[in-house]
């Protein structure tokens, strides 16, 4: 089993025996995602796998926000939030935009000319540790200097 699903596993445990409600259903959703995904995978998940289940939570839970946020019901939107902040605490260490920006020049500097040719260099580089739209954006700018 993969390391940051036993750390996820044992966490659910410690929520269920303090008897916090909201971190038990949290966690135990997510395992299930990670299951599902074991099942469609056919094969034991890897904390990358694992990685990316957590990152479609965040997105999820991010999207559910801004809908919450514009149907003026602040109340969920908070819950969401501390469910985004405990998701988050599973990832890896974030990449920062510095080094983001590097990545992305090389990249362009390499030959890649455009949106999709730099997204295809830079992305495995900073898989799991990088949000595509981070890149993306990087990406877009350090073109438009270019051209």
């Amino acid at each position: 089993m993969a390391k940051l699903l036993e750390q996820l596993q044992s966490d659910l445990n410690a929520a269920r025996k303090s008897g916090d409600k909201p971190r038990t259903l949290l966690l135990g959703t997510i395992i299930a995602d990670v299951r599902n995904r074991e099942i469609e995978l056919r094969r034991d998940v890897t904390d990358d796998d694992t990685i990316d289940v957590i990152r479609r939570g965040i997105k999820k839970r991010r999207e559910s926000i801004e809908m919450y946020t514009k149907g003026a019901r602040a109340d969920l939107a908070e819950k969401e939030r501390v469910e985004v902040d405990t998701l988050a605490a599973y990832l890896p260490a974030a990449v920062s935009d510095d080094e983001l920006r590097a990545a992305v020049r090389a990249a362009i500097a390499g030959g890649a000319k455009n949106i999709g040719a730099v997204m295809g260099r830079v992305m495995p580089q900073f898989k799991g540790r990088a949000e595509g739209g981070a890149i993306s954006a990087i990406a877009k700018e350090e073109l438009s200097k270019n051209s």
